[in-house]
């Protein structure tokens, strides 16, 4: 879903650019007030792996693929929306600048739509779901991954308003096509979103920001990172994601071609020049060591500042 520089119009993205930006500076100042000295290990090592899950691509129907959006899953294990819009903030940022995914010009339309949208209806349904099905902890991977498949769909549909607004797509159609194979995409996201919190809530509870127990170490959690960025994202799908493929139907696809924005991306594509395979695992692994860097030292400065 990461809108490229092209598909929406300029002011599209100065107003999503503003509300984004006015979201983040909210997220930070809420942040700072509930960050204990668990949280910057926790928030480095949850925005590392969403930029690593976010590699893989798995098929859905009709030669499209989808990948994780990870708003849902790290409000979750954050236990705070707000920290979770600078997570999926941080990842897009990076992704957009280092690698080329998702336009710089539709950067804030990116945030607004997976780091704000995104996140905060997946927080606002895995409440009252986790409720409905009896309050449990057991059932909190069942509520949240719910909650994350419809998170995709919202999003997909808020990314289609944009898309009419600019003029891109009559709303008529693109809305239903977004909204029609994200809906499929959400499968996968709420899939993987159980799946984690599952093995979290069993295994390492030290790694929910929710839980006041003592912090079990960085190996694990670290090479399951590495893993992810540097191997299973090898084997990620070739086909389109959901936007591209939209795109590809309706005929707007083109529009990105129109629009160059000078930055350098040294890991356009997630690639390495000339090192094929072995450049992909080289991206995901800096990526994700970047995305590490940058999250854990914004914790840090916010707890420090807080204090």
């Amino acid at each position: 879903m990461h809108i490229p520089d092209g598909f929406i119009s300029p002011p599209v993205a100065v107003v999503t650019g503003v509300l984004s930006v006015a979201a983040l500076s909210i997220a930070v100042t809420r942040t700072k007030k509930v960050f204990g000295v668990r949280s910057a290990p926790i928030l480095g090592l949850t925005t590392a792996f969403v930029f690593a899950a976010q590699m893989i691509n798995f098929p859905v129907a009709g030669g499209t693929s989808g990948h994780l959006l990870g708003g849902t899953l790290a409000a979750v294990i954050l236990n705070s929306p707000w920290a979770a819009t600078i997570c999926i903030a941080t990842v897009l940022i990076i992704q957009a600048v280092l690698f080329a995914d998702g336009g710089i010009t539709a950067l804030g339309a990116n945030i607004f739509n997976m780091g704000v949208v995104g996140v905060w209806a997946g927080w606002a349904l895995t409440q009252p779901l986790l409720r409905l099905l009896g309050g449990k902890r057991s059932r909190l991977p069942l509520a949240a991954a719910i909650a994350a498949g419809v998170s995709v769909m919202l999003a997909a549909v808020v990314a289609s308003i944009q898309l009419a607004i600019s003029g891109t797509a009559p709303a008529n159609i693109v809305l239903p096509s977004m909204a029609g194979i994200h809906i499929l995409i959400g499968v996968g996201e709420g899939l993987i979103t159980g799946g984690v919190l599952t093995y979290l809530i069993t295994a390492r509870p030290d790694l929910l920001a929710g839980e006041e127990r003592e912090f079990k170490g960085w190996l694990v959690p670290i090479v399951s990172i590495l893993i992810v960025a540097g191997i299973l994202s090898l084997f990620a799908s070739t086909f389109p994601d959901g936007l591209d493929w939209v795109a590809e139907q309706i005929g707007f696809d083109k529009l990105a071609d129109n629009v160059r924005v000078a930055v350098p991306t040294p890991f356009a594509d997630y690639q390495v020049e000339g090192l094929d395979k072995l450049g992909t695992s080289i991206a995901g692994i800096l990526g994700s060591i970047v995305c590490f860097a940058l999250a854990f030292g914004l914790a840090r400065v916010m707890k420090s500042a807080e204090s």
